[in-house]
């Protein structure tokens, strides 16, 4: 099993900055997909970025250019560096790590979340 724990949530002005982090443990081999995903109220929870173990990255269109992904591999720990924040980015951000197969998922597992408020 894999346990994610993620930090680094808070209350932000629009235009500021929060680094998320996601510290992993447990049965980790075989994770080749690390991805955060937010959810605000009312909406569907949303893919933000992620990052396979080849090091590609994909962003959502709403934050590309402003939010970064990034791991560290000998911490066991995956980032969501946050440039320019702005209110819409209000949300709670969730941590995944994915063992997937083309478009198949085999597992994934989730952390606790930890909320983002950006206020205007």
């Amino acid at each position: 099993q894999v346990q994610l724990v993620e930090s680094g949530g808070g209350l932000v002005q629009a235009g500021g900055s929060l680094r998320l982090s996601c510290a992993a443990s447990g049965s980790i081999f075989g994770i080749n997909t690390w991805s955060w995903y937010r959810q605000a109220p009312g909406n569907q929870r949303e893919l933000v970025a992620s990052m396979t173990s080849d090091g590609k990255t994909t962003y959502a269109d709403s934050v590309k250019g402003r939010f970064t992904i990034s791991r560290d591999n000998a911490k066991n720990t995956v980032y969501l560096q946050m440039n320019n924040l702005k209110p819409e980015d209000t949300a709670v951000y969730y941590c995944n790590a994915a063992r997937m197969y083309y478009r198949s998922t085999i597992s994934t597992y989730w952390g606790q979340g930890t909320q983002v408020t950006v206020s205007s």
